[in-house]
């Protein structure tokens, strides 16, 4: 099982679009596949028109095994199930808190996974916390969108520097462009600076309206348009991804 997390200390990069498309791609190659929306404000869960049930909260969660299994959900699409969110994820940290080691939580709760799926995939909340840490210790790779701008930039620095003072392994991070306008003179300086080099993926997604029809679509855009710019970035970006798992 390779675990796969799409972080972000900040929001509005383009997390959900990329956690949704890769894991769909994955669903092909290496079925079966399962992502997790670890965000309470369920953004993927709503791209695939599932609804967590009513019993379904982050206490369970955090429960892990059986208690996890009974709420994953199939999706429309064959091969990939999603673990949906609920909104009472937004108490999973003062929930980890209580924990004696809440870093390896979430390693441990979806430990019984690891015979069922090839790939698992976390859309993960915004922000540093303990369930960030959580992530971090859970996940083989953790890919970070950044938008071509310099606070951009300066959360991926913010990133590193938490890893480097918590003697985490940095060389899961593997940054890389989301969002990116060619026509914007900082997005064109930005990309042409950093990618490819330095841990920053070859790969990026360009800014393109079809993204942001998902929410209209609800489904992957590499299901309904895959021969848009975009869904075939994405493409070029799970083929990287491939490579480093």
């Amino acid at each position: 099982m390779k675990t796969i997390a799409l972080y972000s200390i900040k929001g509005g990069v383009g997390k959900t679009a990329t956690a949704v498309n890769l894991s769909y791609l994955a669903s092909h190659a290496f079925p079966p596949v399962l992502l997790c929306d670890l965000d309470p404000q369920g953004a993927s869960t709503y791209y695939f028109r599932i609804v967590a049930d009513k019993k379904h909260n982050s206490t369970k969660f955090l429960k892990g095994s059986k208690k996890i299994y009974k709420h994953i959900k199939a999706t429309d699409f064959e091969e990939l199930d999603l673990l949906p969110a609920d909104f009472s994820y937004r108490n999973l940290d003062i929930e980890l808190g209580e924990e004696k080691k809440p870093e390896k939580k979430l390693r441990r709760s979806l430990g019984d996974l690891s015979t069922e799926y090839e790939y698992i995939f976390f859309d993960c909340p915004p922000n540093l916390t303990l369930l960030s840490e959580s992530i971090f210790t859970a996940s083989d790779l953790i890919l970070v969108p950044l938008i071509p701008t310099t606070l951009s930039l300066r959360t991926y620095e913010q990133l590193l520097w938490f890893f480097r003072e918590n003697n985490l392994d940095s060389r899961k991070i593997k940054p890389f462009f989301t969002m990116v306008e060619k026509r914007k003179g900082m997005h064109r300086d930005i990309t042409q600076e950093h990618t490819g080099k330095g841990g920053f993926l070859e790969s990026a997604i360009p800014y393109n309206s079809e993204v942001e029809k998902m929410g209209l679509y609800r489904a992957p855009l590499n299901a309904v348009h895959p021969n848009t710019p975009a869904a075939r970035a994405y493409a070029d970006l799970w083929q990287e991804v491939l490579r480093l798992t």
